[in-house]
């Protein structure tokens, strides 16, 4: 039986949690703060740690840089749990050597898939660690998904894009894999009628233009901003070198490959069976988050590629809207949307 350690100052949080992972057949240790936890953590070494990032005592920044100076906790797989959410926290965390980020509220399926994909990495990883520094060299400080990241930051060649503007095109043979330090980017690919149809919406700090990592294979799909977008650009043959010889990023990039498959069959799955008015619903929600926005703030974005995520005729999406005004439940200015009622759209059915 696996062993947890819980670190969370927030009681009921705390003993819930800990249910839940015993109910799922794990041994649950639990801490009630940082300072507390980081020393149980030297002293029982649990299989995987997940923690709070504010909390007395010491904070969960402060844990996972404690158990980096020990050699016997380094490599404990570690997963932040926290309402901080913002852009820099994440990749703060993540810059320190934390596994992954989930932010509260949370669903039981969310926590404990998390955890059962870091332990599966974690055994991988621990056969294979004396491996994976051999060298010396730059690429081999790439130890996770982050630091592959800071080395697009570093190391990207800078692209700029107008709202509208295409960053490759289906077909085109492809030369680079992006990180998006600003913007918003739609993946697109046109049917058998010529309809056009979103693929994906990624956003900053997204990775995109990975789906091809062949010299001589061409994108499937379409490449557009929807923002003005500044994009970070690794060429494809640096990109495998660094995959190559980093068994940790393949890894990672596995995971996130899977993640899209995950997002494109809910994708598909609510195309099939929603309606018009809760696929409309759900995508004003979806670019709300993908802009970096609270629903109740106005967001600017076309009805074309609303229509397009949502997977409707614009014709329909542009009634939808008119009824969703009418009702008192969105706000209309011009091509600016305002979520006036969130809990009434999120209702929609």
């Amino acid at each position: 039986m696996k062993h947890i350690l819980l670190i969370e100052d927030d009681v009921i949080l705390r003993e819930n949690t800990a249910e839940l992972l015993e109910l799922s057949n794990y041994n649950v240790t639990t801490a009630p703060n940082g300072k507390i936890g980081l020393n149980t953590a030297l002293n029982i070494q649990p299989d995987i740690i997940v923690c709070d990032i504010m909390m007395p005592e010491l904070d969960g920044y402060g844990v996972l840089q404690g158990l980096a100076k020990t050699e016997e906790t380094k490599h404990i797989p570690f997963i932040f749990l926290s309402a901080k959410t913002e852009r820099k926290d994440v990749r703060k965390g993540m810059d320190l050597g934390a596994d992954d980020y989930i932010t509260k509220p949370f669903d039981e399926d969310e926590l404990i898939s998390a955890i059962e994909s870091r332990l599966a990495k974690a055994a991988i990883l621990k056969d294979n660690r004396e491996n994976d520094f051999n060298d010396n060299d730059d690429d081999q400080n790439i130890r996770n998904l982050n630091d592959l990241k800071n080395f697009f930051d570093d190391n990207g060649k800078t692209f700029t894009f107008k709202q509208g503007e295409i960053i490759y095109e289906e077909g085109q043979h492809s030369n680079y894999i992006y990180l998006i330090e600003k913007g918003l980017v739609k993946c697109h690919k046109l049917d058998d009628q010529g309809k056009d149809l979103t693929t994906a919406l990624h956003k900053e700090d997204d990775l995109f233009g990975y789906t091809s990592f062949t010299d001589n294979t061409t994108y499937k799909e379409t490449a557009a901003a929807i923002q003005e977008s500044v994009l970070l650009g690794i060429s494809k043959h640096e990109f495998m070198e660094i995959i190559s010889s980093n068994h940790n990023v393949t890894l990672d990039l596995i995971q996130l490959l899977n993640d899209d498959l995950v997002n494109v069959k809910d994708q598909l799955l609510e195309m099939a069976y929603s309606s018009v008015k809760k696929r409309t619903a759900t995508t004003i929600l979806k670019f709300a988050d993908k802009l970096g926005s609270k629903p109740t703030d106005f967001i600017r974005i076309s009805r074309n590629d609303l229509a397009s995520v949502a997977g409707v005729a614009t014709e329909s999406l542009i009634r939808t809207l008119s009824r969703f005004k009418d009702a008192g439940i969105i706000e209309i200015e011009g091509r600016n949307i305002k979520v006036l009622n969130l809990q009434e759209l999120k209702n929609i059915e």
